[in-house]
């Protein structure tokens, strides 16, 4: 894709993540993109995130729902405003909550895909539902309840990125 990813937008002080940020350079570095209404990430499983022989780890598969749904729900969040992800000031979401349901095993080795919809914008908070693909079956599905970032924690992190 040519477009940037939700998470290419994310200010230096607050990319970091294990899962989403692309300044971690040893994290999933994941990238969510605009697909209509819905919201598509794209991620290839290693041999290392094995959980049993042939199949994929649920925690890895927890944090993609996790960084793909607050990617997600910043985009949602810029999208409510009716503003473009480089406007300032920048919106950053955090998890307030995590759910996952595991409905079938998710085979390692075929590129995974992650979609996700916005339930809900309303003031700081967004709730996203998503699911999880493998050779196009779901088989995890997700809600994530994600919050902006309080502006003292911003402020915290900017001084500590100076």
């Amino acid at each position: 894709m040519t477009e940037k990813a939700f998470q290419d937008f994310y200010p230096d002080h607050m990319a970091h993540c294990y899962g989403c940020g692309r300044l971690n350079e040893f994290g999933h570095q994941i990238k969510s993109y605009w697909d209509g209404d819905e919201s598509v990430c794209h991620f290839q499983p290693r041999p290392e995130h094995v959980a049993i022989p042939g199949y994929v780890y649920g925690g890895l598969l927890a944090s993609l729902i996790d960084c793909h749904g607050t990617g997600t729900a910043a985009a949602a969040g810029y999208r409510a405003e009716n503003r473009s992800m480089d406007s300032e000031p920048p919106l950053r979401y955090l998890t307030a909550s995590l759910h996952v349901d595991y409905l079938k095993p998710t085979p390692l080795g075929p590129e995974l895909e992650v979609r996700a919809k916005v339930k809900e914008v309303k003031g700081r908070k967004v709730v996203i539902e998503e699911w999880l693909l493998a050779n196009g079956e779901i088989t995890v599905r997700g809600e994530v309840v994600a919050v902006q970032v309080p502006d003292a924690l911003v402020q915290e992190l900017l001084k500590g990125s100076s």
